[in-house]
């Protein structure tokens, strides 16, 4: 085993984490309650996270676990509606113990409920990002679950392991910790192979990794291994480490910490890194904005470009679109997700960000490309930029 302050460095260093819990871990299968005096446990995992500088996002399972019981639903697959009864159920439960629990430490918490379409659809993508974003810096600790009382089978993600993925991604997260009741990705079926042994870290997801992947372990989880190395694809490729570790003991995350056996996937670049490098590699940005000499200083001293320094936007694009970023020649210098559609780009465009409400009738971002959501181009695909056009 590795020393505990090296196994944990991930966990430890993180700017933001995100921590998924699964159903069998929040619910008792004998009384189809909350596991509570677990679930205190986690929480002052959590509190001592954030107290020391790390803002908290909690992925939480259990809504559908808790209601069928309450509406007397059978044991085994449940038909679509029924599910969607007792996720309307057991939700409002769920979210009643966080309140509890956290607010009674001085924690606000927030509850999101999101669908798939809600990161596969670049407004609703941005809007949900928005809302992270503007809980966090308020303080507040979400606790995000699928909107499971209005998803269908073809719009929902059906496990709540790539879900966190995906909110680890839109959150910008460096780490992602999945508690399970497993304790993590295995080199074989440990129910059947003695040999087997947990893998520490994987820097690769190959053929060779899928194919440790096995059946859900748990008849009250909807997942297994095979989705949470489909989370770990999401979460790597978004820069982000993601743990696999059993999360039955008390104070799971703490038991990482001091060097517990589990799986991390490691990525090859940071969230900011791995995003900017998203952005470059747009294949064809959807417009452009042309900039003056001003701005083009701003954005090489890292500033974000504001709509005083566009003087120009053509093509057809959206708030969330990958445009180029050009000089009066015509040379792009670099490509950012746009604040603004062409439309409303237009009309801000020469002014100054505190005119943006007038103009537009909303109180819109102060930028038109936030710096975040810019990546400068080397000089080499500037001129490449500059011969195309």
């Amino acid at each position: 085993m590795e020393q505990p302050s090296q196994h944990s460095a991930p966990l430890k260093r993180a700017r933001r984490i995100v921590v998924k819990v699964g159903s069998a871990l929040l619910v008792d299968p004998a009384s189809g309650r909350i596991n509570r005096g677990w679930l205190e446990t986690l929480v002052e995992d959590l509190l001592r996270l954030r107290q020391r500088g790390q803002p908290v996002i909690l992925v939480s399972s259990g809504a559908i676990a808790l209601g069928r019981r309450r509406l007397g639903l059978p044991p085994g697959p449940l038909r679509l509606e029924e599910s969607q009864a007792a996720a309307a159920v057991g939700q409002i439960r769920l979210a009643h113990a966080y309140k509890e629990l956290l607010e009674a430490r001085g924690v606000t918490v927030a509850q999101m409920l999101l669908t798939l379409e809600d990161s596969e659809r670049r407004r609703r993508y941005l809007n949900a990002r928005a809302t992270l974003e503007a809980l966090l810096a308020q303080g507040a600790l979400p606790v995000v679950n699928e909107n499971d009382t209005v998803a269908t089978a073809e719009i929902r993600y059906g496990d709540n392991d790539r879900l966190a993925a995906r909110v680890a991604q839109m959150a910008g997260a460096d780490c992602l910790v999945l508690l399970s009741d497993v304790a993590g990705l295995f080199s074989a079926d440990p129910n059947r192979d003695p040999r087997a042994r947990i893998v520490p870290e994987v820097r690769h997801i190959g053929p060779d990794i899928e194919a440790m992947a096995g059946r859900p372990a748990s008849a009250l989880g909807s997942g297994g291994m095979a989705t949470k190395i489909l989370a770990a694809k999401i979460a790597v490729a978004a820069g982000c480490h993601l743990c696999i570790a059993a999360g039955g003991h008390p104070h799971p995350l703490r038991r990482i910490e001091e060097g517990a056996p589990c799986t991390w996937f490691v990525p090859s670049a940071t969230p900011a890194a791995a995003r900017k490098q998203w952005i470059a590699g747009t294949l064809q940005p959807a417009g452009a904005l042309s900039i003056d000499a001003g701005a083009l200083q701003a954005l090489h001293d890292g500033r974000s470009l504001l709509p005083a320094g566009v003087t120009a936007a053509r093509g057809r694009f959206e708030r969330g679109d990958t445009v180029s970023v050009v000089t009066a020649d015509g040379t792009e210098v670099a490509r950012g997700i746009v604040a603004y559609s062409d439309a409303d780009a237009a009309r801000i465009m020469g002014r100054r960000s505190a005119e943006i409400e007038a103009l537009l009738g909303f109180r819109g971002r102060d930028e038109m490309i936030h710096r975040d959501d810019l990546v400068l181009l080397p000089p080499a695909a500037a001129a490449r930029g500059r011969a195309a056009s």
